[in-house]
């Protein structure tokens, strides 16, 4: 049986005494049901290189371990693909996804996803992991996408953005000039009745806020820093129309007013997507307990259109 490198933790001095179980949970932060799946792992909860129950209590200066069966993604195919690899370690694999890709295979897309490609890239590197993206980005979005190695890396990251202490941080480029250059939107978001597709702001809706600020003005668009409180579907696009600032090249969201003239007609060739991008994620790094921060540059589309815009104000 192969195993993931181990977590440890040496237990310090005022810590003497403490029920293994208190460690695991308050400490090393596994969930109970990370918990349980460990109790059953020959080698998943060792002190001292001796396998232990959890109910024993431990000493200062005590090695305790948790090691993870080795995993495989047996149901995605390995497809050799270009990924942008911002960062790689014993827990996580970041990449810098490119916008018109989808993250996972789903029905009737088993091929030519960011799971076929990163599958591939652990295969050749002899790599044993099963694919687990710890966040969701959109197929027209771009940007930073984190890649838990371990369920215990995936679940740490997980309950990190449960309490709202994942920092993500989108650039947007929006249609119309700015009064207010900083603001929070906080409008419910649900489904249309008509359109199940597609999300509307409505009073009987999910709870979603948004808090934007002004990094740019153009003649008429701006570039916008994003980040959220909350993660509703299409929430950065629907908000951002309902200021009556769409994205530029966001097809579904769009206002009429935008799409007219020489600008609307530039914008169409220059982009084929929403012009959203995902540059900034930060979060605690389960393996070192450090704070850490990661950030994917424009990609070329976007600055294409950035370009543009600064020289045809």
């Amino acid at each position: 049986m192969s195993y993931y490198e181990p977590l440890v933790y040496i237990v310090p001095p005022e810590e003497e005494g403490f029920i293994l179980k208190t460690v695991l949970q308050k400490r090393l932060m596994v969930s109970r049901k990370l918990l349980s799946r460990l109790k059953l792992t020959e080698q998943g909860i060792m002190v001292n290189g001796i396998r232990q129950y959890i109910n024993v209590k431990v000493k200062a200066g005590d090695r305790v371990e948790i090691r993870m069966e080795e995993e495989e993604s047996e149901d995605i195919l390995p497809q050799e693909l270009p990924l942008h690899i911002l960062h790689e370690d014993d827990h996580l694999l970041i990449l810098a996804k490119d916008a018109g890709i989808i993250v996972h295979p789903t029905h009737g897309h088993y091929m030519n996803t960011i799971a076929n490609g990163v599958v591939y890239h652990w295969q050749q590197a002899g790599i044993t992991c099963r694919f687990r993206p710890v966040h969701r980005l959109d197929q027209e979005t771009s940007g930073v996408l984190a890649i838990a190695k371990t369920p215990y890396v995936h679940q740490q990251i997980s309950e990190q953005m449960i309490q709202h202490q994942v920092k993500k941080e989108y650039l947007a480029f929006v249609w119309g000039r700015f009064v207010n250059l900083k603001g929070t939107v906080n409008e419910p978001i649900d489904r249309d009745p008509e359109q199940p597709h597609v999300r509307i702001v409505t009073p009987d809706g999910y709870s979603a806020v948004t808090h934007y600020e002004v990094v740019e003005q153009y003649g008429q668009a701006a570039l916008v820093r994003i980040w959220l409180e909350t993660g509703r579907t299409h929430q950065i696009r629907v908000h951002m129309r309902h200021l009556g600032h769409p994205l530029l090249g966001d097809k579904m969201y769009t206002l009429p007013q935008f799409e007219q003239g020489q600008a609307g007609e530039e914008v169409g060739r220059l982009l084929h997507r929403q012009a959203l991008h995902a540059y900034k994620l930060g979060f605690v790094h389960p393996g070192t307990r450090e704070w850490t921060e990661f950030n994917a540059p424009l990609p070329a589309d976007l600055a294409a259109l950035q370009a543009w815009l600064q020289t045809n104000e």
